[in-house]
């Protein structure tokens, strides 16, 4: 066992060692991604259009995602197999056609154990049937702006004209990762899936990292014959995370390598400075008819930029643009924008503002002797 754990230790010290001349040799292609910039790090070959295998069902998994936050279906709706779900070859959870198995369980198969059977039932459930899924899912495609991806299947089974890139995937796993309670489901090693006869599957994370990896939980593994050994992962240490995609790799253990080396050069190379963070307030707005006067104003999302570790941060100046604001207004609501300017005075970016509180419509008695108020003062 000592053995075993310091060739682990000295696997992950010395592939740290790699330089990017050399990241992914093995791959036909291969990105690195930040998180929340999407700014890419490393690439090779990352539009190239290649089979994507299991990796096609985070696109799955996305679409069931929103459908969850839409409230179309919940974690606990009950789902009836079908014949077409339960005769699906491959990896499966062996789910029992006319049986019902609840949202939650198929998406644990389908995350952990990577179960086409679970892949069909959750499209038939989300699209009403398996050929409208994929049509949500290309054009759920289309609207990220995917240009090198078409879904014919929602699992990944090899067929004519079903293709990714490595670019691509790693656009869509970041938007996965932004519903963040799949990483529940795909940090998990293995559980089990309790059928209603008392017998029950062992599922089983083929991403080895998830165990092996400090800070690695997702997300989707692949393989066929003809798209080879292929991973995109996600791992977050000190509130900084970093996509990775491999395509066409030779081997699981060679898959999982250069993983390793792509992780290791992002968390060693690379900081996160946040320029300006969602809890930081930049002044007050006035609220016309509102139960108060003056709303604080936020952004609406936090404004990051990869640098490299030694790099020392810049300086950034901020020029305030808000609408004119009616109660009643409510945090998150869009009501203006930043424009985050560098040392020489250019737009680097602009940013939509919020405020931080919910703001009501004041009453008509409040409004009343508001105005009383104001009329006795002599303003």
């Amino acid at each position: 066992m000592k053995k075993i754990l310091l060739t682990i230790f000295l696997f992950f010290i010395f592939s740290s060692l790699v330089t990017a001349e050399e990241f992914a040799s093995n791959a036909k292609s291969a990105v690195l991604m930040e998180f929340s910039t999407g700014r890419i790090l490393f690439e090779k070959n990352s539009n190239e259009k290649l089979a994507p295998a299991s990796m096609t069902k985070i696109m799955t998994m996305l679409l069931v995602m929103e459908a969850l936050d839409e409230g179309k279906i919940a974690m606990d709706t009950p789902v009836t197999i079908s014949l077409n779900a339960s005769n699906m070859g491959g990896s499966q959870m062996f789910l029992d056609a006319n049986s019902t198995v609840v949202v939650e369980e198929l998406l644990k198969g389908l995350s952990i154990a990577s179960a086409n059977d679970a892949a069909v039932a959750l499209a038939e459930k989300v699209g009403g049937s398996v050929d409208n899924f994929v049509v949500m899912m290309n054009e759920k495609a289309k609207e990220l702006g995917l240009t090198s991806t078409n879904f014919v299947n929602p699992h990944g089974l090899d067929a004519d004209g079903h293709y990714s890139s490595a670019k691509d995937m790693a656009i869509m796993a970041r938007e996965l990762i932004k519903h963040e309670e799949i990483l529940r489901f795909t940090s998990t090693y293995e559980d089990y899936f309790n059928k209603s006869d008392g017998s029950r599957t062992w599922l089983v994370n083929t991403n080895r990292l998830v165990r092996f990896y400090p800070g690695v939980d997702g997300l989707k593994t692949g393989y066929t014959t003809n798209a080879q050994y292929c991973l995109t992962s996600t791992a977050k240490k000190n509130n900084v995370r970093y996509i990775t995609v491999l395509m066409g790799e030779p081997s699981s253990d060679i898959r999982s390598k250069e993983t390793t080396e792509l992780l290791n050069y992002a968390f060693n190379s690379y900081k996160l400075n946040t320029i300006l963070s969602n809890e930081d307030e930049l002044g007050k707005v006035y609220v016309e008819k509102g139960s108060i006067d003056n709303a604080t104003l936020i952004v609406k999302n936090s404004v990051t930029e990869v640098e490299e570790i030694n790099k020392k941060s810049e300086i950034y100046s901020y020029n305030i643009k808000t609408n004119k604001i009616v109660a009643p207004v409510k945090k998150g609501d869009v009501v203006g924008t930043v424009e985050i300017k560098d040392k020489d005075g250019l737009i680097i970016k602009e940013e939509e503002l919020t405020i931080k509180e919910d703001v009501d419509k004041i009453s008509y008695i409040k409004l009343l002797f508001k105005n009383f108020k104001i009329l006795l003062s002599g303003k």
